[in-house]
């Protein structure tokens, strides 16, 4: 989804004296750079609009909805960290002004005129060189980057016109890149580019898988009910669950394909402390609110070395390929008859452990 026009080889140990404090604003707060990167990911899934649209990836934009995202990003963070708007640019932290700057393609920044001082420009010039986050992300790598930098008429790019005088190197827009030589320049928080993006699963499953899960002239019930039934063992979160679906109520979606994929084996646990209990007990992911997991399970007898727990009447663990059997009935209120076996790694005999809700 982007071009990498600069990579940073060694990311500097720290940031210089006049950048120090924006830095910290970023670094220092808490769990700031888990915030950072999931409102990068809020960003692009806001402007996929998969619920509406069933859109999963960003190459499926629009023009003009990828010029949003860098608005998205902005507003986003602003409400993310709780930043004061700005006088002249987007933020100001820390009685600094500070412009959020999004590109698609990492070092591709356009930087206005409002942001660095230069007498040709009059009034549009700046009293003074500003500070900009430059913020990217690349949802095919998962790779994402946000650093800091102060502009300066230097520091941005020039060209030689025909007499072979340097000009500024403006765009339509009256905008320029940043140069080449200043990239280096660049502090970038939490030591440079990031690798973990939180993963899009539409998209990066296989495209067989995918395909099947969106089949065409599918119901919106039964992509979930697809989508549970092939991308089992792993976290489903409910923007994928309602970009699959583009139905409402995501919750209800995985609730009935728990009931359709019952005969087959697989159950669907959400947030809910017995299902996390099981998810657990079976070496699951645990799911969060807003996020399920789905498994196939196969009843065992008593004396089976798997993690297991006790539902129906019946001891279960994970199935294996020989195993084929319906899943058991989850109850809707009491699950007084849920019990867990310690995993066999842990070398005790099976004793059951009754957990009371």
């Amino acid at each position: 989804m982007s071009t990498v026009r600069y990579r940073p080889k060694q990311a500097p140990p720290s940031p210089p004296n006049d950048l120090e404090h924006v830095a910290s604003f970023f670094e220092s707060a808490p769990d700031g750079r888990e915030r950072f990167r999931w409102t990068l990911r809020d960003s692009l899934d806001e402007a996929l609009d998969g619920q509406r649209t069933g859109r999963w990836c960003y190459q499926h934009l629009r023009k003009t909805e990828k010029t949003y995202l860098g608005t998205a990003v902005e507003i986003n963070l602003t409400r993310e960290f709780d930043i004061s708007d700005g006088h002249d640019l987007d933020w100001r932290i820390l009685d600094t002004e500070v412009d959020c700057k999004f590109s698609r393609d990492l070092g591709g920044w356009e930087i206005p005129t409002e942001m660095y001082v230069c007498a040709h420009h009059g009034e549009q010039s700046a009293d003074y060189d500003q500070i900009a986050l430059l913020t990217w992300l690349n949802d095919d790598t998962k790779e994402w980057a946000a650093g800091l930098l102060r502009i300066s008429d230097s520091r941005l790019r020039w060209r030689r016109d025909k007499s072979g005088a340097d000009v500024r190197a403006y765009n339509k827009d009256f905008k320029r890149r940043i140069s080449e030589s200043s990239l280096a320049d660049i502090y970038w928080l939490w030591g440079g580019i990031q690798t973990d993006l939180p993963t899009n699963l539409l998209r990066h499953l296989p495209k067989s898988t995918r395909d099947e899960i969106l089949k065409p002239g599918s119901s919106g019930q039964g992509r979930v009910d697809a989508l549970f039934r092939h991308v089992q063992n792993r976290l489903i979160n409910r923007n994928v669950v309602l970009t699959v679906g583009q139905q409402d109520d995501a919750p209800k979606r995985a609730r009935d394909a728990r009931i359709h994929l019952r005969p087959h084996g697989i159950i669907v646990l959400g947030h809910d402390r017995p299902h996390q209990r099981i998810a657990d007990s079976l070496g699951l992911e645990i799911p969060s609110k807003g996020s399920w997991i789905s498994t196939r399970v196969a009843p065992v007898p008593p004396d089976d070395v798997r993690s297991s727990f006790f539902l129906d009447e019946q001891w279960w663990a994970r199935a294996t390929g020989d195993d084929e059997s319906e899943a058991p009935t989850f109850p809707t209120k009491k699950w007084d008859g849920l019990r867990f076996a310690p995993p066999a790694a842990t070398g005790t005999s099976r004793t059951d452990i009754t957990w009371a809700p």
